[in-house]
């Protein structure tokens, strides 16, 4: 049995036109002799009725403080409600459908409700369905836990339900269907001249999903690597290919010439941070003091991002949402902190970084040209990232695309 797993977010079903299409891709999976087994979000963006925030707000709107397990009861909702108005439709159109919770699809996960993990995947009942001729349709974004409770798998949960899934039927590829054509060079919305690109490893768009491209979730594509199944991330409302995930790089060169592989990958972004900056200057116990920071933020459920521990001082980020409270720990802690708010993460991400001299040098240059300071930076072997003022965003992103000629 060939089995493709197809995940279709939200504004995919929005309304019949929408659905139309995304029926026609299933149907177009079937004849291509594939068993198809089709992973839905929640309908709709915010305001939409049955959006995953629309949801949250009507909660918030009483209280601030609703308990964990009664949020995932409600908040697993959404894509029951998408899931029975798929499946229906495709019944309408003569295909035998079955919808499925994801309990019910078998997904197994840990009690920690709103961001839960999947620790194991029973795909047993899936597999009848299958057998049976039937199209399985899978709510995303949900498991149950060893106790029976209905869980949640946090923000860009289908797409990792998709992948879980992907892995368990041993699917010969995993298609991502979102609002864009595939993974581009960066965010259309701030650079013109960006294109799609054909090929990218999963090491690479791990990196630019972490860094602020919000195409897939970083959780699924580290899911479907450790079975190496292919990845496809596409539009529904195109025949466009899309953009292919796998572990090998698609840039490379005709013939034996093993130099031609891909520098730059493309440049992602994340707004809205904060720099928080510690002096631990003239400290007697300098370890212990850096060592009382991170745990701080640790216990306070604060996450930190871009650190760097030098001999006197420590500098790390955090959402701008939590940089009073960050603050309010280490003033209570008896530190003097400062705060440099409004901040934003440009990152370069490409596998060929590693070992080429000049990368950091070309960025200090576009940047520098571009009238844009830094604040911060780091490496990894496939990522150098900026610390920028939030002003200086977009024109960072646009600087950077260009000197790397990431355009079309």
């Amino acid at each position: 049995m060939r089995i493709l797993v197809q995940k279709f977010g939200g504004t995919s079903l929005a309304n019949n036109d929408r659905r139309e299409q995304v029926v026609k891709k299933i149907m177009e999976a079937v004849k291509d002799g594939y068993a198809p087994v089709v992973v839905i979000s929640a309908i709709g963006r915010t305001g939409d009725p049955y959006a995953t925030d629309t949801l949250i707000n009507l909660v918030q709107s009483i209280t601030a403080d609703a308990p964990k397990r009664e949020m995932d009861l409600l908040l697993s909702c959404g894509e029951v409600i998408s899931g029975v108005i798929l499946t229906s439709t495709l019944k309408k159109r003569g295909f035998e459908a079955v919808l499925l919770t994801g309990g019910q699809a078998g997904i197994i996960t840990n009690e920690s409700y709103g961001d839960a993990r999947i620790t194991r995947v029973e795909p047993k009942n899936i597999l009848e369905h299958l057998h049976k001729s039937q199209i399985v349709v899978v709510t995303g974004f949900q498991g149950i836990s060893e106790k029976g409770q209905i869980t949640t798998l946090g923000r860009g949960g289908s797409d990792t339900t998709a992948a879980a899934l992907g892995v368990a039927l041993n699917a010969e590829a995993i298609d991502i269907y979102t609002d864009v054509e595939g993974i581009m060079t960066a965010d259309p919305r701030i650079v013109e001249d960006v294109r799609i690109l054909d090929v990218v490893t999963y090491n690479e768009i791990c990196h630019l999903a972490h860094q602020g491209a919000k195409v897939i979730h970083p959780r699924a594509v580290e899911i479907a690597m450790q079975k190496n199944i292919p990845i496809w991330i596409k539009s529904p409302f195109s025949d466009a290919p899309g953009t292919l995930v796998t572990s090998l790089q698609g840039d490379m060169k005709a013939g034996t010439d093993i130099t031609g592989d891909r520098l730059i990958t493309g440049i992602a972004h994340t707004a809205n941070i904060t720099q928080i900056q510690v002096s631990t200057h003239g400290m007697d116990a300098q370890l212990q003091a850096n060592k009382q920071i991170f745990k701080g933020m640790a216990l306070s459920d604060i996450s930190v991002d871009f650190i760097s521990v030098q001999q006197d001082c420590v500098f790390y980020t955090v959402p701008d949402g939590l940089a009073q409270k960050a603050l309010d720990i280490l003033i209570n802690m008896g530190f003097q902190p400062k705060a440099v708010p409004g901040c934003a993460k440009v990152s370069v991400v490409g596998a060929g970084i590693a070992g080429v001299p000049g990368v950091m040098a070309n960025i200090v240059e576009a940047l520098s040209d571009a009238g844009v300071g830094i604040l911060q930076s780091a490496d990894s072997h496939t990522t150098i990232w900026v610390l920028v003022k939030k002003e200086h965003m977009v024109p960072a992103v646009q600087a950077l695309h260009k000197k790397f000629q990431l355009g079309i």
